[in-house]
């Protein structure tokens, strides 16, 4: 026979509760961006352009026409997260726009939300023009996130030589 654990219901209240704890995450501050940068690919001639498109304006690649109206990025100091809500049109034989994408595109993940048209492909590389510089400047040069070799002074830990090991 098989034998059935019964746990006191104090025991199994606290280990409820424990699973139960949230802890908070660390919560990066998103930096609004002026300028989508995406990258286009023209299939049939094998050429790759860079976009460079304000928000909110027009921007033409073969018979595909690029609108950005966000791009959000992070500060240089976290991991990269940049996103753009995009809509592309395709200029038709006839002259006639029809909407072919309308979403959101990832600079980290270009082949999840990209633009896959028969002839052109087109995606996300990245935001440029923070509105807020501040949010986007980078710390201060020569200091590695404030880390220093307290028998040097003040001199960085980055500064000190490093020895090439083989592998």
């Amino acid at each position: 026979m098989a034998r059935r654990l019964i746990l006191p219901t104090r025991i199994l209240g606290l280990a409820i509760a424990a699973s139960a704890v949230v802890v908070p995450s660390a919560h990066a501050e998103r930096i609004d961006n002026k300028v989508a940068v995406f990258s286009a690919l023209d299939k049939v001639t094998a050429t790759i352009k860079t976009l460079t498109v304000p928000l909110n304006e027009t921007r033409e690649f073969g018979a595909l026409k690029v609108t950005p109206r966000v791009c959000y990025s992070r500060p240089p100091t976290e991991q990269p997260k940049t996103t753009s809500f995009v809509e592309v049109q395709e200029v038709q034989l006839d002259g006639q726009e029809k909407k072919i994408f309308s979403g959101w595109m990832f600079a980290e993940s270009p082949g999840l939300n990209a633009v896959e048209h028969p002839v052109f492909d087109v995606w996300l590389t990245g935001c440029e023009e923070p509105k807020n510089p501040v949010a986007a400047t980078a710390p201060a040069e020569g200091v590695a996130d404030g880390v220093t070799d307290p028998n040097l002074g003040e001199a960085p830990v980055d500064d000190l030589p490093r020895r090439r090991v083989r592998r």
